[in-house]
């Protein structure tokens, strides 16, 4: 009987300390987005006092205060959760094997995780258990040293496009502060660039924000100032532009629109949001078409050329932002971003789940990669 609790205890031991490397190696070394339900485990579990306290927050700022340090403590928590659980498991393997008791079990493999060599046991199954746990000690430190300089480094390179449109598209950022701006200083002819080095940003963004999944909720130094709500501002520019105003069509600000949305939607699935990949072009948008029109009118007086036929010009903005309404409004509530007209103003909340589901199917009569059709991409 005791040789068969052993023999469970080595199993369960070894796939304790099996899972939590996956967890790790997930985490930090494979480039690309992979679920961790250790990981996601945390997250949510973090999250909860977090929206505790901030549901008590007298203001706006008190709580922007609370959730800017929801991602580093998860940072923090998530390593310490992989040497716990580390511990736990090879101290059932220490227990299996040799170890005289559970209180011996756990000293041996502290001692060994964290290479202070105080406690060991002598035969040779245990040595050789001793040394494979240091090594993963050390590992895990390792991993650790590179995985937070990268963290910042990325949030670093993110920031610096969203300082940038709050010189250009004000604080909050919209279309319209955007476009007045550049009338004003006469540069809405130069807009080109724009679009161009926002398709770049989308890019990196995708690729940063869908392998590290507490990156998101680096909250930007400005307490007014969110990544998804610049993203979400550039996006409806880019639209406009591509849908309203009368002047030759820009392939950069649709490629830029492209861009942006199929970025959004990459994050959004690192967090089991539910969207419409193929949405048709007549699917409602959060947006209505007051508040488009007004938007127009505002642009029109300021001298931007505008379509004739204003309820096309509307059709293919809507063409435009269905595209990436859904999962815009889903990350504004996820990460509770500060005020932005057309974004956060409307954000759904939204919860991570600890258990992912099935990925969204694509709609009937669709192949996988098939591009959309021409409507809904926004075009007339």
């Amino acid at each position: 009987m005791i040789t068969v609790a052993r023999v469970l205890t080595f199993l369960a031991g070894a796939a304790v300390v099996g899972a939590t490397l996956a967890s790790a190696v997930k985490t930090v070394v494979v480039p690309r987005a992979e679920s961790s339900l250790l990981q996601r485990w945390v997250f949510v579990t973090l999250r909860k006092p977090f929206d505790w306290r901030i549901d008590r927050a007298g203001d706006w700022e008190a709580a922007d205060r609370i959730m800017a340090r929801f991602a580093p403590f998860a940072l923090i928590l998530l390593p310490g959760v992989w040497v716990a659980c580390v511990l736990v498991g090879f101290a059932g393997i220490h227990w299996a094997m040799e170890a005289d008791g559970w209180d011996r079990a756990f000293e041996v493999s502290g001692s060994s995780l964290l290479t202070l060599g105080f406690a060991f046991d002598h035969g040779r199954a245990s040595v050789v258990a001793t040394f494979v746990e240091a090594t993963i000690g050390l590992g895990l430190i390792a991993l650790l040293i590179s995985f937070l300089p990268t963290i910042y480094q990325q949030f670093s390179r993110r920031e610096v496009l969203v300082s940038h449109l709050a010189a250009r598209g004000g604080t909050p950022p919209t279309p319209l502060a955007l476009f007045r701006r550049a009338k004003q200083i006469g540069w809405i002819d130069e807009l080109e660039g724009f679009w161009t080095e926002w398709e770049h940003w989308f890019a990196e963004v995708e690729e940063s924000h869908t392998s590290y999944m507490a990156l998101p909720f680096f909250r930007s130094p400005n307490p007014a100032r969110s990544w998804v709500t610049a993203a979400g501002a550039v996006l409806d520019s880019a639209a406009l532009r591509a849908s309203t105003m009368d002047k030759p069509r820009s392939w950069r600000a649709e490629l830029c629109l492209r861009s942006g949305y199929l970025a959004l939607r990459r994050i959004a699935d690192n967090y089991d949001v539910a969207y419409d990949d193929d949405p048709a072009p007549t699917d409602p948008i959060s947006i209505t078409r007051d508040e488009y029109d007004q938007v127009v009118e505002d642009l029109a007086a300021l001298g931007v050329p505008i379509r004739p036929d204003r309820d096309q010009a509307w059709r293919d903005f809507a063409g435009w932002r269905v595209n990436y309404d859904t999962v815009l409004l889903a990350l504004c509530g996820l990460l509770m971003a500060p005020y932005a007209p057309w974004s956060s103003d409307r954000g759904l909340p939204y919860r991570v789940r600890l258990v992912v589901s099935r990925r969204r199917r694509l709609p009937a009569g669709r192949a996988a990669g098939e591009p959309a059709p021409a409507a809904s991409l926004g075009t007339a």
